[in-house]
């Protein structure tokens, strides 16, 4: 068979047209940092999530997870995402609160008695009151928050069983007003120190106490620069999926549709996992040399109400968000 030039070049063509209609779309690869160490819940469904996503959207729209901080710290890495260098950031609502300041309501000390509470508020009212705030800074929010746990003290050199023992300790609490306010309603001396850097604070010293929920304590190896576990579930800790608002608002509605879908799926199966890996922790802690204490909740509650802590925080999240959490928890202060 003879090969004109003109049938030459049809040929090859029809070869190309050919390869471009079957070939895989080609992904389009966008960031998810976090700082939760792999192997945490919340990552394992992230991850479960980002596969579905892109299996969901024929390889068109793939996402790829830095856990451990491998991006940068909080501050920067929220930076990041609102300049567009990163498309997605699950943050907890302490951390937002410079942005907006009803992200850490849910963070109010010993508000919520019980998950059921912490679902209804944040899945409510209280967590449509966050979105809002939040979009007006140009972060897309995703519905469903991601469960970080109630926060729990940990110690060196004594228990921490009533509201008296916390007086003069020296405890690490993250970069939140709301949670140095806290400690300094017990007496204590709080010290704002990143995350990566507390176990080496505990063993010099430095802080003779933490306050984290149990799986990060486990992560951290905070078992063996401590002595004791105080369930004291002061504050309930939570992480909101972000989103770069610009990068959203050119998301077709059918990919909306898909992520939207796929990160609520991870986030509810998340909250079962994590409450499953909460229970656990407390026999491996305790065989790590722990020792578990369960202190009078009330006891702490009171001390607040007693102080300006409600009070103020009150003045600062406003009635109207004030009003909508004490809807969940009842009347605080």
């Amino acid at each position: 068979m003879k090969f004109t030039r003109r049938s030459f070049i049809a040929s090859t063509a029809f070869v190309a047209t050919t390869f471009s209609i079957v070939r895989p779309a080609q992904a389009a690869t966008y960031k998810l940092a976090t700082n939760m160490p792999a192997g945490h819940p919340m990552i394992t469904r992230i991850e479960e999530a980002a596969r579905n996503i892109k299996a969901d959207t024929n390889g068109e729209f793939d996402i790829r997870i830095f856990p451990n901080s491998q991006l940068g710290g909080d501050l920067e890495v929220l930076s990041q995402l609102r300049q567009g260098a990163i498309q997605f950031y699950p943050l907890a609502g302490a951390q937002l609160s410079n942005l907006a300041p009803a992200s850490s309501l849910n963070g109010v000390g010993f508000a919520f008695n019980s998950l059921d509470e912490v679902w209804k508020a944040m899945d409510g009212d209280v967590g449509g009151l966050v979105r809002k705030g939040l979009e007006q800074t140009g972060l897309h929010t995703f519905d469903k928050m991601f469960d970080n746990g109630f926060r729990q003290i940990t110690s060196g050199s004594k228990p921490i069983e009533k509201p008296a023992d916390l007086s003069g300790v020296h405890i690490r609490v993250p970069p939140s007003p709301l949670s140095t306010s806290l400690f300094k309603a017990f007496g204590a001396a709080p010290q704002s120190i990143s995350f990566g850097e507390v176990y080496t604070a505990l063993q010099t010293k430095l802080v003779d106490a933490q306050e984290n929920p149990l799986p990060l304590v486990d992560s951290g190896k905070f078992y063996e620069v401590q002595k004791y576990v105080s369930l004291t579930n002061h504050m309930w800790d939570g992480l909101w999926m972000l989103a770069n608002g610009a990068f959203w608002k050119r998301q077709t509605q059918q990919v909306k549709d898909i992520i939207n879908k796929r990160f609520t799926e991870a986030a509810i199966a998340e909250r079962a996992d994590l409450v499953k890996l909460d229970e656990s922790l407390r026999a491996k802690l305790t065989g790590a040399g722990m020792t578990i204490v369960e202190p009078n909740r009330q006891a702490f509650r009171d001390v607040l109400a007693a102080s300006p802590f409600y009070k103020e925080w009150k003045e600062k999240f406003g009635a109207e968000a004030w009003g909508t959490l004490e809807r969940y928890t009842g009347k605080l202060g």
